[in-house]
């Protein structure tokens, strides 16, 4: 029951940080950014906040800005959410999507993937149909 509403409060502290983050006024918090996901403890004291920046070059940039707003994403966040604790925020690199492009890449790719039995590697299914 308990990691069911840590689900539901996660999911909305990600979507309402998504909504704050094209008000920050901070220079530094620019271009097209993402929360992918939001972990929170289950006292929710902190919550650590996954970050992706279409922008690779200035994602450290955006992260430091993040940091500096972070009182203030605190206190909105406090006033949408009305929980008893609003969490403290941390925020940290989301490379998950390179990662899931890179695996998908070597899937794509006939001298990464082998067969799934080395033993059947002989067998030619498009000549079989034939």
């Amino acid at each position: 029951m308990a990691s069911n509403r840590m689900g539901r409060i996660n999911e909305e502290i990600q979507r309402e940080l998504a909504a704050l983050l094209p008000t920050v006024k901070d220079p530094r918090v620019t271009g097209m950014i993402s929360v992918t996901a939001v972990e929170t403890t289950p006292d929710l004291k902190y919550a650590k906040v996954y970050i992706s920046a279409l922008d690779k070059s200035a994602e450290e940039q955006v992260l430091k800005g993040l940091k500096s707003a972070s009182g203030w994403l605190r206190r909105e966040l406090g006033r949408a959410l009305g929980l008893r604790n609003t969490p403290e925020l941390s925020f940290v690199r989301d490379d998950s999507i390179d990662k899931g492009a890179h695996i998908l890449s070597m899937l794509r790719d006939p001298e990464v993937v082998k067969p799934a039995n080395p033993a059947n590697a002989h067998i030619d299914l498009e000549k079989e149909e034939e």
